[in-house]
């Protein structure tokens, strides 16, 4: 007896999952020790490591930053590294998996519309 699998949706992306990453800013340091420590960390050029998508950057002024980036689950690990060999010491870190809702507020909102809930 052989086992049946779903294969899923044919054409369907590679797996990939999305992180959202809040660098909070350490406000006992400014810009310029800031950017110091990161040059010194080679921050620019390891993060994100090689095969992560960065899929927004964005800078919440008096909170810091917050990135969202999309990956195979396998290289979460990877990430992670990067973030303690690079951002520790310049930012306070906070991940979050994370997914777009954009797609279904709208099929939510088209429901609505339709008179459902």
């Amino acid at each position: 007896m052989s086992e049946t699998k779903n294969p899923g949706p044919q054409n369907a992306p590679a797996e990939t999952m999305l992180l959202t990453v809040f660098l909070k800013h350490d406000q006992s340091n400014n810009l310029d020790a800031f950017q110091s420590r990161l040059k010194a960390a080679d921050w620019w050029e390891r993060f994100p490591p090689e095969g992560v998508k960065v899929m927004s950057w964005t800078v919440a002024m008096g909170f810091g930053q917050i990135v969202t980036l999309e990956l195979p689950p396998a290289l979460l690990p990877v990430v992670n590294l990067e973030l303690e060999r690079s951002a520790w010491g310049v930012f306070r870190t906070e991940c979050y998996s994370t997914y777009d809702f954009l797609p279904v507020r709208e099929r939510i909102r088209e429901r609505v519309r339709q008179g459902g809930q």
